[in-house]
């Protein structure tokens, strides 16, 4: 009887190495999963499927996680303003977490001899993926075809061709992954530290030319409506938002990054939705949270994406960071207005009750309701004092 593998699989060019390597070289009964994180049409998640029998597969296995995935971690992202290096909003970071989660627990299901995947030896898939499958399924061994054989590209297409299936060498130039919170493009110009994506490696064209007004609307830190439009789910608005504003062009960018095996890495993105959530939130906090909630919450809000960037979603230090921040949302309640411009936005204002602006306390350089200069005075004196102190006893030695 053979040994069952779970296979992460997408139907792209090292998944489908995978799936023939390990049936045909490894003699193992292979059972693909795919974990959607909102990167696949059902008729996409069909057409996966029906390549993953043409492969061999002895089962094929789909998981809906986008609103487990949002729950579970994009929330937080979104509470924390998360944007690695201040530019990338963990769009593959994050999702390769509840994959590689959702994945170990189907070998437990199935109970599974082993789990693969098809990362490389040269990025921080391969630990995400073994660090949490070594926590969740310690004594099912990992497989990794691609990294332990050291594959290029080339040499995936070529075995494929002589196991009579064909790739498409010109799409495969590209590694292209797609979720919710974005959608990374790989290719050789983010192989060098100069260069930038050309027009057609970007999954979404630039269709809009026009400006538009956009009203993003937040209950507790979470994005509810969009131009008005209430939705059941964070995840249905995040995604009718990525609908308006990704035929702009906005949230495309390069990032240059710290991998977690200690060399700089760059990839290409495109994330409308995450950048104008991110931002349209952090404007609405702004607004309605003081000054040392803001200060702790970007502390904290850096470790957490570090650690979540480096798969460490399972550490129980970030439940108690999700605490803190799911705390600091009771008052981030409100409407955020924005502009939409081919490649770039402008956040144009908030309303919120809970507007801490309030022209009841006075307006910022004019005039006050809650204090009198003479009390300024007295402040600035005491406010001051134990520097001065530092300064007369100094320079008097």
């Amino acid at each position: 009887m053979k040994k069952k593998v779970v296979l992460a699989f997408s139907g792209g060019l090292d998944t489908s190495f995978c799936c023939i390597y390990l049936s045909k070289d490894l003699d193992l009964e292979v059972h693909s999963v795919i974990v959607n994180t909102g990167g696949f049409s059902a008729e996409e998640l069909k057409q996966i499927e029906e390549r993953a029998y043409s492969l061999g597969v002895k089962s094929h296995h789909a998981v809906d996680a986008v609103k487990g995935y949002y729950n579970d971690c994009l929330k937080y992202l979104v509470f924390g303003n998360v944007l690695k290096n201040n530019t990338y909003p963990l769009s593959v970071s994050a999702e390769r977490v509840t994959q590689a989660t959702a994945i170990a627990n189907y070998a437990k299901e199935i109970n599974a001899d082993f789990v693969a995947h098809g990362s490389t030896g040269a990025g921080n898939d391969q630990v995400r993926f073994d660090m949490i499958f070594n926590i969740l399924v310690p004594k099912v061994g990992i497989i990794t075809p691609i990294r332990d054989l050291k594959l290029s590209r080339e040499a995936e297409i070529e075995y494929l061709h002589k196991h009579g299936v064909e790739i498409n060498a010109e799409k495969a130039k590209y590694s292209i992954n797609k979720g919710i919170w974005g959608t990374s493009v790989g290719g050789k110009e983010t192989l060098l530290s100069k260069g930038m994506l050309p027009e057609e490696a970007w999954p979404t064209p630039v269709s809009k030319s026009q400006p538009e007004d956009l009203e993003l609307e937040f209950v507790k830190g979470e994005l509810v409506a969009v131009n008005g439009k209430t939705y059941a789910h964070p995840a249905e608005a995040i995604q009718a938002l990525q609908e308006i504003a990704a035929p702009f062009g906005i949230g495309r960018d390069v990032h240059v990054g710290d991998t977690i095996i200690g060399i700089k890495g760059r990839v290409g993105f495109e994330a409308a939705a995450p950048m104008l959530i991110i931002k349209a939130h952090h404007a609405l906090e702004k607004h309605t949270l003081t000054k040392w909630q803001l200060s702790w919450k970007d502390q904290l809000s850096i470790f957490y994406g570090n650690w979540m960037h480096e798969g460490q979603f399972h550490d129980p230090v970030m439940r108690d960071i999700e605490a803190f921040l799911s705390n600091t949302q009771k008052t981030v309640n409100g409407k955020v207005f924005i502009q939409l411009m081919p490649y770039r936005f402008v956040v144009i204002g908030i309303e919120s009750e809970n507007d801490l602006m309030s022209s009841k306390f006075g307006s910022y350089g004019e005039m006050n309701e809650g204090y009198t200069g003479d009390d300024v005075k007295g402040f600035s004196k005491i406010f001051g004092n134990q520097v001065a102190i530092w300064h007369k006893v100094n320079n008097e030695v």
